[in-house]
């Protein structure tokens, strides 16, 4: 039979089409590595949350009940906005240097390389949740009727919130001062609205529906959940489910707007 030149001819490598364990956990795996040569991205995700805990602490020395009644909130708004602010600058720098243009020119789905950063960033948020809780139920005295693992388990969704919403942002902005940018944007409203200076329900009735819909609110009451109750309750479920949802969403949104480069 006689061969025909196409069939000669060597086959384009199809891009996967589903996740694959081995190209997310080497995506995961190469983000930790730059970040371990990068110590003051280090510190400022392990370090600042813990300081701004400790000096929120002693701020109300004279009445340590302000603090019982925010330290929890803070404990889960605190790592949300770290991350965020570290993700988007390493996502973005990861583009405008062509890192991303290489990796997607290869057999990749910008899915893998969303769900390694998340990994990546997810393991950071572990130990950046651990030191935190730590420090405000054990070293600061937080005062906590729940258990100090549910206020963990909130602490670290909302970190792992803050790196979906990172690595989201970062497809909009061309430098990372336009990067930096997006935290007025997307963290300080959340921040105002989500009842850590006033109940929720105290707000004007427009302000308090924008609030039920923005998934800080959701973080902080989970906190106080813990904060208010021994055992795990149907709202502290509802809160954390509606988090995780977000998170979610938010990656999956990140995996959809993903750009190669700046334009």
């Amino acid at each position: 039979m006689r061969t025909t030149p196409n069939d000669s001819a060597t086959p384009t490598a199809p891009r996967p089409r589903t996740l694959s364990y081995s190209r997310t956990t080497a995506t995961a795996a190469r983000v930790l590595r730059q970040l371990g040569h990068d110590t003051r991205t280090i510190a400022l995700l392990m370090l600042i949350p813990c300081v701004m805990l400790f000096l929120l602490r002693y701020v109300f020395d004279g009445n340590p009940r302000v603090f019982d009644s925010i330290g929890a909130s803070l404990l889960g708004i605190f790592p949300l906005i770290t991350m965020f602010l570290v993700t988007s600058i390493a996502t973005l720098r990861e583009r405008t240097s062509g890192t991303l243009e290489r990796l997607l020119s290869m057999p990749l789905r910008k899915g893998d390389l969303i769900a390694g950063y998340a990994l990546a960033f997810g393991t950071l948020a572990i130990i950046q949740s651990a030191l935190a809780t730590g420090l405000a139920v054990w070293f600061l005295d937080l005062d906590v009727i729940g258990s100090p693992w549910l206020l963990l388990i909130v602490a670290l969704l909302d970190a792992l919130l803050g790196t979906a919403l990172g690595l989201f942002v970062s497809a909009f902005a061309s430098s990372e001062y336009q990067a930096v940018q997006f935290m007025p944007a997307v963290i300080f409203p959340q921040l105002l609205l989500c009842g850590l200076f006033t109940p929720r329900p105290e707000m004007h009735p427009a302000l308090e529906a924008l609030s039920n819909v923005l998934p800080m609110s959701y973080a902080v009451d989970g906190m106080n959940e813990v904060l208010l109750h021994h055992d795990m309750t149907a709202t502290f479920v509802r809160d954390i489910t509606i988090v995780a949802g977000c998170a979610l969403l938010v990656l999956t949104l990140g995996a959809a707007t993903l750009r190669r480069r700046t334009t």
